[in-house]
């Protein structure tokens, strides 16, 4: 079968991209990804803060992203990860594999640290995916202040480097669909539906705040795979589906939904990196099954694209499957 496609301009040999996390900041890992089939890597994440400790900005006179609190952990932090190992382990990456490598930036600010980007590219990464999520919990903003962040990141960034560039993106927005429709208007190369951020959770025993569940679960898939399906023909870029992609099954279902890609993480925790060929070969005899060649044949052949209003569908739906439930 016929696998390839493209993505952030980018041709791969397959849709299956392993996402940012831990796995990905040994390159001893990325190596046995390639060779398992894994079509790029989104290396682990660079986060803003580590990247302004390095030009020596003091985060906690940020007006708009203060961490007086944090300053300890976040300096202790960035001795561990230095940033000039991140450029390092690019190059070392770029020199080991030869599918295509995507850094990573966490950030929720578009302050002076978007200068780094010209360094990611000149340390030869093939694209940029930032990882942006700002947690709209402040009372006395409203969502343009919010959703102003988000563009003046990519206007900052779009001025160091010539590198495609994608957004990760969480789903709190009062109007998704019209925000990532208006970033797709600036001219990023793709977004990735949806990023997974910190949960809190609380310890009765301790009285103390612990982390929710860290890793996704196959459940949790159908919230990417809604607004899959109702954004991928309405976007100016490519969608790369993330989250809830557990086995060959989930990432049929998100291309089916109209995404170019899919990015797994939890998964390889869970079942091994051996999940990567099984996924693939999950995907090839499904479109044997089916009679088709290639990904192109099926891909977005479930999304919304003839439903001039999701929502009505959605609400159609959720009478038929829910009113009669006592």
């Amino acid at each position: 079968m016929n696998l390839e496609t493209t993505y952030l301009g980018l041709k791969l040999k397959n849709p299956l991209i392993i996402s940012s996390s831990g796995l990905t900041r040994s390159l001893e890992n990325i190596i046995k990804f390639e060779k398992l089939g894994a079509s790029a890597i989104v290396i682990k994440s660079l986060f803003e803060e580590q990247i302004k400790q390095k030009i020596n900005s003091v985060i906690s006179l940020d007006s708009e992203n203060t961490y007086s609190q944090a300053d300890d952990y976040i300096r202790a932090y960035t001795e561990d990860h230095e940033v000039g190992e991140y450029l390092e382990y690019i190059s070392l990456a770029k020199r080991n594999i030869n599918i295509p490598v995507i850094a990573s930036i966490n950030c929720i600010s578009a302050t002076e640290w978007t200068s780094f980007t010209k360094k990611i590219e000149d340390a030869g990464a093939d694209a940029i995916e930032l990882n942006i999520f700002v947690l709209p919990s402040d009372p006395d903003k409203n969502a343009e202040n919010y959703e102003k962040i988000y563009f003046d990141i990519v206007e900052n960034v779009r001025k160091h480097t010539k590198l495609p560039v994608a957004i990760k993106l969480s789903w709190y927005f009062s109007g998704l669909a019209n925000m990532i429709r208006k970033l797709s208007w600036t001219g990023i190369n793709g977004v990735v539906l949806f990023n997974r951020f910190y949960s809190p959770d609380i310890n009765i025993h301790q009285l103390d705040i612990k982390p929710s569940d860290i890793y996704s679960t196959p459940d949790e898939i159908y919230n990417s795979l809604r607004w899959v399906a109702i954004l991928s023909d309405i976007v100016e870029c490519d969608i790369s589906a993330s989250t809830g992609i557990h086995d060959g099954e989930g990432a049929i279902k998100q291309l089916l939904a109209g995404a170019k890609t899919v990015q797994i993480c939890s998964t390889l925790y869970k079942h091994g990196f051996q999940r990567i060929s099984e996924i693939l070969s999950d995907i090839e005899k499904w479109m044997k099954e089916k009679n088709y060649n290639s990904i192109d044949e099926f891909r977005g052949k479930m999304s919304m694209r003839k439903i001039q209003n999701p929502a009505v569908l959605n609400r159609v739906q959720f009478m038929k499957h829910y009113a009669g439930i006592e």
